[in-house]
């Protein structure tokens, strides 16, 4: 994003509001699709910051009284201190006292405060802290604490080994560290009461901390008290708070007697699912000593940020920590992570959506924020931005719960020292999901956008070459340094003598070595053509090997038309020939288009232009070159030929074809595309299984639209892997989706019948988009419909070879190689240690990269009656991330997988329904 000069005409500006500024709900969602999973629910957004952009439809187009007049100054930072938090229209007082650490935390209050920050803190306290709580847990800290889903068995029974044998063994390295001690102690589970009742967990364990020395080393979360020694039950302590007038309807005093009852409610042993979250919150207690600060769900450094001044961002170096029990040991998985976050406020945004767009500019500011994430830097707190409210300003007032009116800048400065300096700016209102107003959060919360940053990275930024590439410094983290980090990370915890301690009083021990495992690295495979089988290179490429080679399956593409603006015929003709002259060296013959000029390049005038090829003529596919990237041309194309007018086509962006060093490649790339949507096959790979049906789902969330997904499903028709059915359904739930993915895998077997004249022997489903607490859901639902149509169709339940597999791309385990690079070769595959005992899992680098440390691809199986080992179904999963055509070398999943999401992006992202199912058996969304 280009920094906006920071000068504005207030006068105009306070003008142009006061004489009636109006606002449009036509606001363009320029979001891009991002993979879905319905199972992890609607309110769950990657850091990204991307969300449904909707417009409020109690708007009218009157300007508002909280902004009218509103200049959109720059103000430098407030004086007195950090920004304020967000008061939520609804605040009242609060009792007890009130403390902050050196990190700026929020910490209980003896004045008003926000009813936000009445839930407990994001991590669970432990005995013996000095510095209190970690901060209140507001809505963006409850996420912090992410409670680890209980670990559902799906290692099929009839498994006898899950170990592979074939390929070379291999020395690694895997970004984990083992714990060394575990008492093996029970943990015994007790409720805590408090008469008279507390609502505010902060609260609550304050008054628990004085008796530290009666419980020993403990855990409490607000609610459950955990501790490795019993305790007598019933038991029953006295504490004494201070009281204000309004705390819990209390009335005014100095003192209040608080009784605390415990109870013994339960026992935890070393199996319980339970007891390793426990590990996981002393662990988070100890990311806590080291200082950092919590964001969303995981810790950062601000301390150690690096600032990318050109575009006015800041990235936070971080760290994600899980415990759990692996093959042999319980490990401790440590991932290094980045945050990015911007160094301009909202207010910033604001001013520059005036300055670039005065006529409209809370339309675009609106677009600009809605579904962001951002921080209040005061209680490392987010919040996700659901609405943008122009009839309120920081001098509009609320009613807290004690009765008292107050506006919202003089609640700031009376509560925080904070001197809002724009007095007339709108409010950003944040709506609490439905667990967070179970524990207490206000239903709607506003903030304040001088006070607010926005938290990641938008799609504007994304397109962003400079800006991606600038950060790209110090997200691409090579695997010799990541191990170096990982390295530091581990002294700084034991550094710091709360953490010793805390671990000690545990008995616990981290190694301070990374883990050892042996993989194994496949041999490198032949891709095979009609005249040759070319052995790959140990990159996992064969670009080169291709250019004198055959397509294995050719069509011949003698009717097609080109779609040419005025401003881009220059050079065209040059492009044309090179694409004619490189197909025929591939055995594919295209003849010459037929050539349609047309003014300019809106999105309406090829929409016309395409009626008009259509209605004239039948031809194999149409090429459209446009000038630019721009989202509603390609819409316009794409949705008038997958849905109005079924015809495959090809969009090629002007630079594409200009002449130059690079042309030869790109109609290289083209040729196989165009070749592929008109039913050809580039290549293959030896996979000796015959009647094997191999399918690919994936979920995009659709751009337009926050009640609807669309799930695409891709299933291989041939023994060569390269002709394919597909289909997509919208969904607005997980039970629609998975009754639509069995429709239409049924439809997908009647196909294959057509082109083989028997059904598969054999059905693999690679399933992506599984959250990981989901993974039972989808085993008792979706796979069981698919169970029951095979069934139905193969006549008898032993007929039915079924294997599903759930696909996760985004993982945090690292794996170093000992030698070399420091990355593993592709084909490596690990399938012990640091797999999980409980499943029949794996996992595969089929990549090759240059920069940074390779990411390999989880595979689990959770239903598997096909009768291969697991040797032969890792072989096989490899194999296929050969065959994704749009790329000639290995992709990170099987190429139905990554054809299927190939799919569901461009319908959620650019058509938005269906496609014609004329185009059902084509590779058309290449």
């Amino acid at each position: 994003m280009t920094p906006v000069p920071r000068k504005h005409c207030l006068r105009c500006l306070k003008f142009h509001l006061i004489n009636g500024a109006r606002y449009y709900d036509e606001m363009s969602d320029s979001r891009g699709a991002r993979s879905r999973n319905y199972y992890r629910g609607r309110a769950q957004d990657s850091d990204r910051g991307r969300s449904d952009r909707r417009t409020d439809p109690r708007r009218d187009d009157r300007p508002s009284e909280g902004t009218r007049g509103y200049p959109p100054s720059r103000p430098g930072p407030a004086p007195g201190g950090p920004p304020a938090p967000r008061p939520s229209t609804s605040a009242g007082t609060s009792s007890g006292s009130y403390h902050t650490t050196a990190r700026g935390e929020q910490h209980r209050s003896a004045d008003t405060r926000p009813s936000h920050s009445e839930t407990g803190s994001e991590t669970a306290s432990i005995a013996g802290s000095t510095t209190g709580e970690s901060s209140t847990a507001a809505r963006g800290a409850m996420r912090g604490r992410r409670v680890l889903p209980v670990n559902i068995i799906t290692r099929p029974r009839t498994l006898t080994t899950k170990q592979g044998s074939h390929g070379m063994p291999v020395s690694l390295k895997a970004n984990y560290f083992k714990l060394l001690t575990t008492t093996d102690w029970s943990l015994y589970k007790y409720c805590v009461d408090y008469n008279p009742p507390i609502d505010h967990n902060v609260i609550k364990k304050a008054l628990l901390r004085e008796h530290r020395e009666k419980l020993g080393a403990y855990i409490f979360d607000g609610s459950q008290l955990y501790t490795s020694t019993r305790l007598p039950s019933p038991l029953t302590l006295t504490s004494v708070r201070n009281a204000h007038a309004g705390g819990n309807g209390i009335a005014a005093r100095e003192q209040e007697v608080i009784e605390i009852t415990i109870k013994e409610t339960g026992e935890m042993t070393k199996g319980d699912h339970h007891y390793l979250q426990f590990f996981n919150i002393i662990m988070r207690k100890c990311l806590d000593y080291l200082e950092l600060k919590l964001v969303g769900r995981n810790y950062f450094d601000p301390y150690n940020k690096a600032e990318v001044r050109e575009f006015r961002l800041e990235l936070w170096p971080g760290y994600v920590t899980s415990i759990r029990q692996h093959e042999h040991d319980i490990l401790m998985c440590a991932e290094i992570a980045h945050k990015v976050m911007r160094s301009e406020t909202l207010l910033d945004v604001l001013g520059d959506c005036y300055h670039n767009n005065p006529q409209n500019y809370q339309n675009a500011f609106t677009n600009a924020v809605l579904g962001t994430v951002v921080l209040t830097d005061y209680n490392n707190n987010t919040y996700k931005i659901d609405d943008v409210d122009y009839s309120v300003s920081p001098s509009s007032t609320f009613t807290k719960k004690n009765g008292e009116t107050i506006s919202y800048f003089d609640y700031y400065r009376a509560k925080y020292n904070i001197n809002i300096q724009n007095a007339k700016q709108p409010l950003l209102v944040s709506k609490a999901k439905q667990r967070d107003r179970r524990a207490g959060v206000d239903e709607v919360v506003y903030l304040i956008p001088e006070l607010c940053r926005s938290t990641g990275i938008n799609d504007n930024m994304r397109k962003n070459f400079k800006l991606m590439s600038a950060l790209a410094k110090y997200t691409r983290v090579s695997p010799f340094d990541r191990m170096k980090k990982l390295a530091a990370f581990n002294q700084r915890l034991y550094s710091v003598p709360n953490v010793v301690q805390e671990l000690t009083s545990w008995n616990l021990k981290l190694d301070t070595n990374l883990v050892n495992l042996t993989g194994r690295v496949l041999p490198t495979d032949e891709i095979i053509f009609p005249n040759a089988k070319v052995k790959i290179n140990p990159d996992a490429k064969w670009t080169n090997q291709m250019r004198d080679k055959v397509m294995l399956s050719c069509g011949k593409l003698d009717n097609w038309a080109l779609i040419v603006p005025e401003k881009a015929k220059q050079g065209l003709q040059q492009f044309v020939q090179a694409l004619t002259r490189v197909a025929g060296a591939m055995n594919f013959i295209i003849g010459q288009p037929r050539v349609y000029d047309i003014r300019d390049d809106n999105p309406g005038t090829y929409a016309d232009c395409l009626d008009y090829i259509t209605s004239k003529s039948s031809p194999m596919l149409i090429c459209c070159v446009v000038l630019s990237n721009r989202l509603d041309r390609y819409t316009a194309i794409k949705k008038k030929c997958c849905v109005d007018k079924p015809v495959p086509t090809q969009v090629l962006i002007k630079k594409s074809t200009d002449p130059g060093k690079s042309m030869m490649s790109i109609a290289t790339k083209v040729a196989i595309q165009m070749n592929c949507k008109i039913g050809g096959i580039p290549w293959s790979i030896s996979i000796p299984l015959n009647g094997l049906m191999v399918v690919g789902f994936d979920v995009c969330h659709d751009a337009g639209s926050r009640e609807k997904d669309f799930g695409a499903m891709v299933a291989s028709l041939d023994a060569n892997f390269g002709r394919y059915y597909s289909a997509v359904s919208s969904h607005t739930n997980g039970e629609e989706l998975s009754n639509d993915l069995s429709v239409n895998l049924c439809k997908a077997l009647d196909t294959y019948k057509r082109y083989n004249a028997s059904l598969p022997k054999r059905i693999l489903i690679y399933r992506d988009g599984v959250g990981e607490g989901q993974v039972h859901f989808v085993l008792q639902h979706e796979v069981a419909q698919i169970k029951a149509k095979l069934e139905k169709i193969y006549e008898r339940p032993e007929n039915v070879k079924l294997g599903y597999v759930i696909v996760t791309k985004k993982i945090n385990t690292r794996l170093f190689a000992k030698e070399g690079s420091g990355n593993p070769l592709p084909g490596t595959i690990v399938d012990d240690v640091v797999t999980d005992p409980t499943r029949y899992d794996f996992l595969i680098v089929a990549q090759h990269v240059t920069q940074g440390t390779v990411t390999p691809t989880s595979y689990n199986v959770i239903e598997d009656t096909t009768g291969l080992d697991a040797d032969k179904l890792q072989r096989i999963t490899y194999k296929l991330c050969h065959l994704y055509f749009n790329w000639s070398g290995t992709v990170r999943v099987p190429a139905p997988c990554q054809y299927a999401h190939k799919l569901a992006f461009l319908v959620s992202q650019a058509i938005h329904t269906s496609p014609s199912t004329t185009l059902e058996t084509l590779l058309y969304f290449l």
